[in-house]
């Protein structure tokens, strides 16, 4: 039951509060128990001083051999009230005098006896005020609940004789069980009814979640073009919705762009692979073939193998790219130097298109990257704008700073990329062969080299952008960061 969220929130919950209530129970009881004693003493103070006044007011009528006794008598007989003990006590502790030696009254909740004037908290009670001259409080036990304490001098000047009076706890602490009980049944009644609508609550704020959990056990990779019901996007549930849905949309595309990479994939490796498996079962059903004809498909199985080690290792460096293992080797160069030596190496291959290649770089352009990666992602820029190029057309290239980035620019002379295929242009394993003329004879490669190009200007925190295409031709611009002002200076 505890595996439950909604339980384990209840149980918190309930804990909780029955803590509370337990602390608030203890407070209202600790601060009720002490407004009675400070009542329980107001009112002793007050019967010793009405006491005391009366006893001074008979003192002066009094007759007799003992007018003070006399006059403490009448007194007594005069404040006479249920549950009160008056007591006059010497200097040795002996009470010679008391309430309890009148007749008692009728209706008292319990009957007293002497006995309470023997208890050791009484005789410090009376001993205190003789002591100190001034009044005393202190809880003396004896009768069913014990009694609150008071005693003071009957007369200021006179130390031998002390009045102490006595009232019953009983009436408070009968008072104080009612509330004792009345706890002991209200919090177990509070804490049950606020577990059963804390479940309650908890279940219907949690009823979503449930929800959510039941539609996301029905998706797989088949259904990831379902999304969560979302009923109020501006809680914390619903934020948690619209979040999963952006997971999903996210996953939708990584799964669509990981089944369309396979499936090209798939399409690229098994035409030079069909030709491999054609040309050599070609060649072995024949043996009394001419050696030019094996030299021809030995040639024929070398370009193809050639072209298949080629997309595979363009495969294999964006999978490394992907999973974020491909890490860069940087060193310090000048990319104005690489990019002309890049020209040297193509130059040959421009020739054989028949096609000029003309190039401005502007010198001394410091930067520290990936040689090897800066130079692959020049090669394929320039190989594919040398294959899309018609004969007797033009390729450029700039090379050059401008603010804060180092542009290189790659453009040819065409047809150019149609404008409705230029947001694919570097999807992986893309060409639009069909809208662009080609030499006749030339396979060209995957359709994986703008997808690379365009990763390794990102892994150096650049970017690689189609900047034009139309009649005119098309251009690729590369932007690299420049490191730091001090490194063009130097």
């Amino acid at each position: 039951m505890l595996e439950s969220v909604r339980s384990r929130i209840t149980l918190w919950y309930s804990g909780l509060l029955g803590l509370f209530l337990i602390l608030l129970a203890g407070l209202t009881y600790f601060l009720y128990w002490h407004n009675i004693l400070l009542s329980t003493d107001s009112n002793l103070l007050e019967l010793s001083e009405t006491y005391v006044t009366t006893f001074n007011a008979e003192m002066k009528d009094a007759t007799g051999e003992d007018p003070r006794k006399e006059a403490a008598r009448v007194a007594m007989i005069e404040h006479r009230f249920r549950d009160v003990i008056f007591a006059l006590v010497d200097d040795h502790g002996q009470v010679f005098l008391s309430s309890l030696d009148l007749p008692a009254l009728r209706g008292g909740i319990e009957h007293f006896s002497p006995e309470i004037f023997s208890s050791r908290e009484f005789l410090a009670l009376a001993h205190a005020s003789t002591t100190t001259g001034t009044g005393t409080f202190q809880n003396v036990p004896g009768g069913k609940n014990g009694f609150r304490g008071y005693s003071r001098l009957l007369e200021p000047e006179d130390r031998n004789v002390s009045l102490v009076i006595l009232q019953s706890l009983h009436p408070q602490k009968e008072i104080m069980e009612d509330i004792r009980h009345t706890f002991y049944w209200i919090i177990p009644i509070a804490l049950l009814l606020a577990s059963a609508g804390g479940y309650f609550l908890a279940r219907k704020s949690l009823a979503p979640v449930t929800d959510m959990a039941t539609q996301a056990r029905g998706m797989g990779a088949a259904r990831l073009s379902e999304r969560l019901e979302v009923s109020n996007p501006r809680d914390e549930l619903g934020t948690l919705a619209l979040s999963f849905n952006e997971l999903l949309d996210r996953l939708e595309k990584s799964f669509e762009q990981q089944r369309r990479f396979v499936a090209d994939a798939s399409h690229e490796l098994r035409t030079p692979v069909a030709i491999l498996q054609g040309e050599t079962e070609v060649t072995l059903s024949r043996p009394d073939r001419p050696p030019e004809e094996y030299r021809e498909t030995l040639s024929i199985l070398r370009d193809e193998s050639h072209r298949l080690a080629h997309i595979i290792e363009d495969l294999f460096t964006l999978t490394r790219a992907d999973a974020g293992q491909y890490p860069l080797k940087l060193r310090d160069l000048y990319l104005d130097e690489l990019a002309a030596d890049v020209l040297r190496r193509t130059r040959s291959l421009a020739i054989a298109k028949g096609v000029t290649l003309t190039s401005s770089i502007q010198p001394e352009l410091p930067l520290s990257a990936d040689e090897d990666l800066l130079r692959r992602m020049l090669l394929n820029l320039l190989d594919n704008a040398i294959k899309y190029a018609p004969a007797g057309g033009m390729i450029n290239v700039d090379c050059r700073l401008d603010a804060s980035y180092y542009v290189l620019r790659v453009s040819n002379t065409g047809p150019g990329i149609p404008a409705e295929l230029q947001s694919r242009i570097f999807e992986r394993f893309f060409r639009a062969d069909k809208a662009r003329s080609r030499a006749d004879g030339d396979t060209g490669g995957a359709g994986l080299g703008l997808s690379i190009a365009r990763w390794i200007a990102e892994a150096h925190h650049g970017r690689l952008e189609l900047t034009q295409s139309d009649g005119s031709g098309t251009t690729f611009t590369a932007y690299l960061p420049v490191p730091n002002r001090s490194a063009i200076s130097g």
